[in-house]
């Protein structure tokens, strides 16, 4: 029986050990920190319950697909709610937009803001329904080895969406600049410029409007624990407080890793921790990509949080709620063209107790505030303090209420943490954006160039940043090892 070691417990890396195990390898997973997840990781305090990482759950086919590929399905490990509004969107005092949880719903919200918007609505997303069809059965699972994966009687006939970004398909159906922003806001998931993202990702807009927003009873973390159990099931092997210090090579080729000062002998190696990290564990001469090659990428942003335990029920938000009362376009600037912390950010806020009595003592309110940031920016506490400040008064006037003096449980995390607790590049958040020139068979490989036997998985490599593609990364690379297992 063939050994696998993985660097790494995140996502990619606990979707990747499923699917070998199933296969029959031997799967061992090596993890720094003392918890499963990578980025998607919990904190509690004082009876509050905070999801560290990923807050949003998109694409449930997805994770169902994950699930039927092992005989299972998420309600075997937890329990799904679709929320119902979805989001609410603040523009100012007295603007604002809230998303209903129904796609008949979000078309007559739209109809109300502006004329004919509602047909233009139903219009986008009809196409963009068919390029998540596409999207999903026919790009995201593929390996990123070629352009001709890109390629076929589908795919063809879409090219026009590569060839435009999504600003311009938001500009072509709507006027009202807010309307245009709810359209471009999905993509931000995918860490670029709206205006940088081609028109194709419009299938973003399908997996927000017409799959729905949808919260796991527990938190995020829920996810994470049944993807834990599944892997403990299938007889994967996860040790955590174990980081890995040393990939072994001999010959070109793979043979293991050192792990708390110990050799482990390994067949094959499979890493979902950072890929410019994990490149830092070998010589020079056996890395891919050198140290410009990823000065040159264009990341997907770090983010400052606070989690913020509140003594008091918080009115005027919804679960999910977006505060886009600032300039959209000059926050962007300052993540993506001109680094720099933003002189006045857009931000978001998730209260999961809103939803989840479990996510805080009764009477009171779990929140989550996330600022986008550039990554690789200083990082002081004197400048997490000073941001903290500046988007507490603005969440105070703009949901007109008070809630400094109520808030018992505060905790920030920001760049630095990014690189303590991940060794992530530049201290990013999200991964490699996902550009047109960082898209598919242009993104650092799953497969090592100079090393037999080492692979690679997660927000770096293929399919790009979220929840859902990292999923899709451990199929992917699972499929790959297995497939030159056979040969």
């Amino acid at each position: 029986m063939k050994n696998v070691k993985i660097i790494g417990a995140g996502i990619s890396s606990l979707s990747a050990a499923c699917y070998l195990a199933k296969q029959g390898v031997n799967v061992e997973v090596f993890e720094k920190n003392s918890t499963v997840g990578g980025r998607a990781r919990q904190y509690k305090e004082a009876g509050f319950i905070f999801d560290i990482g990923p807050t949003w759950y998109w694409m449930p086919d997805v994770f169902e697909k994950f699930f039927n590929d092992f005989g299972k399905k998420p309600s075997d490990y937890y329990h799904l709610e679709k929320l119902d509004p979805a989001y609410k969107v603040y523009f100012s005092e007295r603007d604002s937009i809230t998303i209903p949880g129904s796609m008949q719903e979000i078309v007559k919200v739209f109809e109300s803001r502006e004329k004919g918007a509602g047909k233009q609505l139903e219009k986008l997303l009809s196409s963009a329904a068919y390029n998540y069809d596409v999207a999903i059965n026919e790009v995201v699972y593929k390996p990123g080895k070629s352009p001709l994966e890109l390629v076929s009687s589908r795919t063809i006939p879409k090219l026009g969406y590569f060839l435009k970004s999504i600003s311009q398909l938001a500009a072509s159906h709507f006027k009202d600049p807010k309307l245009r922003q709810i359209i471009e806001f999905p993509v931000l998931f995918l860490g670029a410029k709206p205006s940088d993202i081609p028109a194709f990702y419009s299938f973003m807009n399908f997996a927000d409007f017409g799959l729905g927003t949808w919260y796991p009873s527990g938190g995020m973390y829920s996810v994470i624990k049944g993807l834990e159990k599944l892997a403990g099931e299938l007889g994967v092997a996860i040790y955590t407080d174990a980081p890995v210090e040393e990939i072994s090579v001999d010959d070109k080729r793979i043979v293991g890793l050192k792990v708390g000062g110990e050799r482990i002998s390994s067949d094959l190696v499979v890493s979902g921790a950072d890929y410019h990290h994990t490149e830092t564990l070998m010589k020079q001469s056996h890395r891919s990509y050198s140290e410009s090659y990823w000065d040159k990428k264009t990341f997907a942003p770090s983010a400052l949080m606070f989690f913020l335990g509140v003594e008091k029920k918080i009115k005027n938000v919804e679960h999910h709620t977006l505060f886009f009362d600032e300039s959209f376009d000059d926050h962007a600037v300052s993540i993506y063209d001109r680094p720099e912390w933003p002189e006045a950010p857009l931000f978001y806020a998730s209260i999961p107790s809103i939803t989840d009595p479990l996510a805080a003592p009764e009477g009171k309110e779990a929140l989550i505030i996330l600022v986008p940031l550039a990554p690789g920016l200083e990082d002081s506490e004197e400048i997490r303090e000073k941001y903290y400040n500046k988007i507490i008064d603005r969440f105070e006037n703009l949901t007109n209420q008070k809630i400094r003096d109520h808030i018992s449980v505060k905790k920030s995390y920001c760049i630095n943490d990014f690189i303590n607790d991940y060794n992530s590049y530049k201290g990013n958040a999200y991964g490699l954006a996902n550009i047109l020139k960082q898209t598919a068979f242009l993104r650092p490989k799953m497969k090592s160039k100079k090393i037999r036997g080492l692979y690679f998985t997660g927000q770096l490599t293929v399919p790009g940043p979220g929840v859902p593609p990292s999923l899709i990364s451990g199929n992917i690379v699972s499929k790959m090892i297995t497939n030159d297992l056979k040969k």
